[in-house]
């Protein structure tokens, strides 16, 4: 069984716990719910941002803990002024230490994109991020079949939420394109052996077609790659641990755009 897998297994279980303590009914109630999700896509074309996804992430199954000193506001509210163009905040507790009040708190203290980080398996969670002030989803091809993609981008849907569907190969991508998708994410991580590579992105590029925003995830640790991966059509670049794992992601961010932006001129 691979970690992925556990962790499926896991999320299968958590989220028939949560059915049970909150209903949908009562998720539509919540605070954030009837909000109007903001434009991924606009955030992340908009000339005065980055592109950089910022993500705040305490822990992952590969590296353990990352920084587990941060407050979800000190680091979302560092990464926003700094220029990202969204937010990912993680949401799963077992595997990454993550809660889902973190994504109530980053919506609390910024007005750009956020993104739930977290496994969708079942329509519930999509009500659930709604709720919690969540404007975009992520649905990893790994872990889900066509169908189980095309349900829950249609339930993203009809709730006004962007969709971001991760791919780590060509077959996922093939099997997954759905055209209710915004933005398809490539992931550099090899799930089967924890190796990341930035080759993953330049070879799926040309691949994804080119109505879909391009993601490429993971393995950006420097502005260059930035450079790189825009020249070959990628719009975003989600970033987490590379800011994670300084004392503090708020300088970590701040320098890692100025020379961004250097380059750039």
């Amino acid at each position: 069984m691979t970690i992925l897998d556990k962790i499926v297994a896991h999320k299968k279980k958590e989220v028939e716990k949560a059915k049970k303590f909150t209903s949908v009914k009562m998720l539509e109630s919540a605070e954030f719910f009837n909000r109007q999700p903001l434009s991924f896509k606009e955030f992340l074309l908009d000339a005065n941002r980055t592109g950089i996804i910022a993500e705040f992430k305490r822990k992952s199954p590969s590296k353990g803990v990352i920084n587990d000193k941060v407050t979800v506001k000190q680091v979302t509210n560092a990464y926003a002024e700094a220029g990202a163009s969204a937010l990912s905040v993680l949401t799963d507790r077992r595997f990454f230490m993550g809660r889902k009040t973190d994504l109530a708190q980053a919506r609390r203290a910024n007005n750009i994109p956020i993104l739930r980080k977290d496994f969708m398996i079942d329509e519930y969670q999509v009500f659930e991020a709604k709720a919690l002030g969540a404007d975009i989803i992520l649905l990893i091809a790994a872990i889900l079949t066509s169908e189980q993609i095309d349900q829950l981008a249609t339930r993203a849907k009809s709730l006004g939420l962007n969709v971001l569907l991760e791919v780590h190969n060509l077959e996922e991508l093939q099997r997954s394109i759905n055209p209710k998708l915004d933005a398809i994410g490539v992931n550099n991580r090899n799930l089967a052996d924890f190796t990341v590579s930035v080759d993953t992105s330049y070879q799926l590029a040309e691949h994804i077609p080119a109505k879909f925003m391009k993601i490429s995830e993971s393995a950006i640790s420097n502005p260059q790659t930035i450079r790189e991966l825009k020249k070959a059509g990628f719009n975003g670049f989600l970033i987490g641990e590379n800011f994670m794992k300084q004392e503090d992601p708020g300088v970590a961010i701040r320098e890692f755009v100025k020379e961004l932006q250097v380059n750039q001129t």
